[in-house]
């Protein structure tokens, strides 16, 4: 194991950010495949181990459950965890891993890519200096289809599927169309960074999914998942197109889209469709203001990516793909009928 030597690093975990969290995480932390409880397959007791975390944006209320999960597991396993915030920067990003691999300083790293295809060789190169490295929510690939791993080498892949999150998006607006009969159905499409790869493989496949139905997009935005963005690009949409039946997009956007709704005194007259299941828009779906919302667990998610580089530096064991939405029902789609049925990981 490396020893612990003091870091250049800061550290990016804020308690009162994080203890936030904690709650939330307890409530959900039996449906991340297990009782939060440390691997039996590990023990506490063992020489400290380092491990990295490639975080793709601290400040995103979306990563704060998903730190505290592995903060979490890392705590019970003697692990001491190093946040790197790279803010959506991808090419901050892959200076970061070379930062991690040149430091010698560390056993694991755990990844969650802006851009996956940009950190492969990076990633290569840590497995090459024997680090262990395991991939979390985004894809690190060239392939945003399958959740699969992709990079030889690579211990875990605990990731979502951006096409399966797009196509299922697509299908929710096709059903918040019919569910007015609406035809020709006038969408507004908000995207998160709209020329992420990420983006660009969620657009791909809500396209597919809406083809040959009533759908049409009359205009698009970009919020940087920021409701305070998605507010006022909405609110631009709303008086260019003030025809619009419906709104897509992140939760973060349809925060902003439902405050600049309710400003219009609009409330009602456009449906909104989201994916991010946070702790607002599942009460908001549970309440009718929302048609439906799209499931993710990023608490989940990062317990599981913890676990698994704790299992591959301590045990050696490679899981390949580690599927976090397994225990989720009617297919990570929650509506009105079915809201009551989710935990949501994170605040929105």
């Amino acid at each position: 194991m490396r020893h612990t030597r003091t870091t250049r690093m800061r550290r990016l975990f804020i308690a009162g950010a994080f203890a936030a969290a904690a709650s939330l995480l307890a409530a959900c932390s039996g449906s991340a495949g297990g009782d939060g409880d440390a691997d039996p397959a590990t023990d506490p007791a063992e020489e400290t181990i380092q491990v990295a975390f490639l975080s793709f944006a601290v400040a995103n209320t979306y990563d704060t459950p998903m730190l505290e999960a592995a903060q979490q597991v890392a705590d019970a396993n003697n692990v001491e965890l190093t946040v790197f915030d790279a803010n959506n920067d991808p090419n901050a990003q892959a200076a970061q891993l070379q930062d991690v691999i040149a430091s010698g300083q560390y056993d694991g790293i755990i990844t969650q890519p802006i851009y996956g295809p940009g950190l492969i060789d990076g990633v290569l190169q840590a497995i090459d200096a024997g680090i262990k490295v395991v991939n979390v929510d985004q894809i690190l690939g060239e392939d945003f289809t399958t959740a699969e791993v992709q990079v030889e080498g690579l211990s875990a892949n605990v990731s979502q599927r951006p096409a399966d999150m797009g196509r299922k998006l697509g299908e929710q607006t096709v059903a918040a169309c019919a569910s007015q009969n609406l035809d020709p159905c006038r969408v507004g499409y908000l995207y998160d960074i709209k020329a992420s790869a990420l983006d660009v493989a969620m657009r791909d496949a809500w396209d597919a999914a809406v083809a040959g139905s009533p759908v049409v997009v009359v205009a698009d935005g970009e919020t940087f998942f920021n409701p305070a963005n998605a507010l006022t690009v909405v609110q631009d949409m709303l008086t260019a197109h003030p025809e619009i039946d419906v709104i897509v997009g992140s939760d973060q956007g349809m925060q902003g889209a439902d405050q600049a709704l309710e400003a219009a005194g609009s409330i009602g007259d456009v449906i909104l469709v989201g994916f991010g299941g946070s702790e607002q828009s599942v009460a908001a779906v549970a309440d009718g203001r929302w048609f439906s919302s799209v499931m993710m667990v990023p608490a989940t998610s990062g317990k599981l990516a913890m676990e698994a580089v704790i299992d591959a530096i301590r045990n050696g064991n490679d899981q390949g793909m580690v599927d976090p939405f397994a225990q989720l029902p009617h297919e990570w789609i929650v509506t009105q009928e079915t809201a009551s049925e989710f935990s949501p990981e994170w605040p929105g």
